[in-house]
C-alpha cells in the first residue's frame, strides 16, 4: 500500500453492470487479484464466475449463448443450453441435475401437484442473486477479496431451498474459492442435488492437452467413446459429445484435485474439492468446433442423475432447516514446474499412493 494510491491500481473488486442486448442488466462484479489473474461473478446468473483470464489467457469456455439476463430461462428437456454461458463455474440443482423426467413430488403435500417435470441441471443457473456485499478483507499484511450473495429457489407447495455463497480469492493469488450453504428454509423434506459444471476452454483446452486425474480409467457414460480420452484433440465440426464417469482418490487432507492441463501452452486449471461432499466426477469432453469444451463436473450424485439416484436410494432430502456445505476451488497452474508437479501427484495418488 506504500506503492500505490488505492489498492485498486493493482488489485480489487468493482460492482459493474452489463447494459446491450440479451445481457442488459446483469450486474458484475470484477476481480483483479493483481497477479494477472482475473475473473467475472455474474451477480445475476446464480453467482456464478462466468469468464477467467490468467496474463490476459482466458481460462474458460464462452458459449454461443453468451451471457442472458435471467428473465429468459427455459425448464422443460435441453432448453437449459439456450440460457447456457458456459464460464468458469456453472452451478447445476438445486434440486435436479443431470437429464430430467416427471418425477413424484408429493413430499410438498399438495394434491394438485403429486408430479413435476424436470429439465436438463435444474433451475439455478437462471436465478438471480441478492448481493450481500464485497470488498477486500485485511489481516496484517494480507488481503482477500470476496463476495457474498443469496440465492432462492422457491415455489409455493415445493422446494424451498436458499443457497449462501461467498467466494474469495487472495491478493496476488491465482485462484478462485467458493463455500457454499444450501439450508432447506421450507416445512417439509426436500430433495438436493447440486453439481459444479466448472468449463474450461481455450487455450488450455487444445490438441495435445490432457486431463490430470487421481484415479483410474473412467466409465463412459455416453453413447460415444474415444480410447485415449485422456488426450484432447483439436476442433472437429462432426464431434459428438462424450461423458466419463470417475472415483477420483483424495489426497490425506481429503480433497480431490484434477486438472486440465497443456504443456504447449505453459498453462493449466486445476480444481479443488472434498470428496466426502462431492463423491461424484463426471467429464463432459465437447471437442467440437465452437463448442470446444471440457467440463469437469463434481456433484452429489452419479451421471444417471435423480432417478437412478433414488433408486439407489442415493437422492439426498434435506430435512427443514438442514444445510449442506460445499467448497470447490479453480486455479491456475502456470510453467513446466507446476503442471509437471500436479500431474505426478494425480498419477501418484491413481496408483494407490499417497500425497
Amino acid at each position: 500500500m506504500a506503492r500505490v494510491g488505492r489498492l485498486e491500481q493493482v488489485a480489487g473488486v468493482q460492482l459493474t453492470e452489463a447494459s446491450d442486448g440479451a445481457e442488459r442488466g446483469v450486474r458484475l462484479l470484477r476481480f483483479a487479484t493483481g497477479a494477472g489473474f482475473d475473473f467475472e461473478v455474474l451477480v445475476d446468473r446464480g453467482f456464478d464466475v462466468g469468464r477467467a483470464w490468467f496474463g490476459g489467457r482466458p481460462l474458460a469456455w464462452w458459449s454461443p449463448v453468451g451471457l442472458i439476463g435471467p428473465w429468459y430461462y427455459e425448464p422443460a428437456g435441453i432448453g437449459w443450453f439456450r440460457g447456457f454461458p458456459g464460464g468458469l463455474i456453472s452451478t447445476c440443482g438445486l434440486d435436479q441435475v443431470q437429464l430430467g423426467g416427471t418425477d413424484d413430488t408429493s413430499v410438498f403435500n399438495y394434491p394438485h401437484r403429486r408430479t413435476e417435470t424436470y429439465g436438463l441441471h435444474g433451475r439455478y443457473p437462471g436465478l438471480p442473486a441478492r448481493l450481500a456485499g464485497y470488498g477486500v478483507t485485511w489481516q496484517g499484511d494480507e488481503c482477500v477479496l470476496w463476495a457474498q450473495a443469496e440465492v432462492r429457489q422457491a415455489a409455493v407447495f415445493g422446494e424451498q431451498l436458499v443457497l449462501t455463497r461467498r467466494i474469495e480469492a487472495d491478493l496476488g493469488g491465482t485462484a478462485v474459492r467458493l463455500s457454499d450453504t444450501v439450508t432447506n428454509a421450507g416445512a417439509t423434506a426436500c430433495p438436493h442435488m447440486l453439481l459444479y459444471h466448472c468449463n474450461i476452454g481455450f487455450p488450455v483446452v487444445d490438441d495435445q492437452a490432457e486431463l490430470a486425474y487421481p484415479a483410474i480409467t473412467g466409465t463412459c457414460v455416453s453413447e460415444n467413446s474415444t480410447p485415449e480420452y485422456r488426450r484432447l484433440a483439436g476442433p472437429d465440426p462432426a464431434f459428438v459429445e462424450e461423458c466419463y464417469e470417475h472415483d477420483m482418490t483424495p489426497g490425506r487432507d481429503g480433497y480431490v484435485g484434477a486438472a486440465v492441463l497443456n504443456r504447449a501452452a505453459g498453462l493449466g486449471v486445476y480444481q479443488r474439492y472434498r470428496k466426502d461432499q462431492l463423491p461424484h466426477h463426471v467429464t463432459w469432453r465437447q471437442l467440437g468446433s465452437g463448442t470446444y469444451v471440457v467440463a469437469m463436473e463434481p456433484g452429489t450424485n452419479r451421471d444417471a442423475g435423480r432417478f437412478d439416484a433414488r433408486e439407489r436410494g442415493e437422492l439426498i432430502h434435506l430435512h427443514p432447516g438442514e444445510e449442506r456445505r460445499y467448497e470447490l476451488e479453480l486455479g491456475v497452474l502456470a510453467g513446466e514446474a507446476a503442471i509437471t508437479a500436479f500431474a505426478a501427484t494425480a498419477s501418484a495418488l491413481a496408483a494407490g499412493g499417497a500425497a
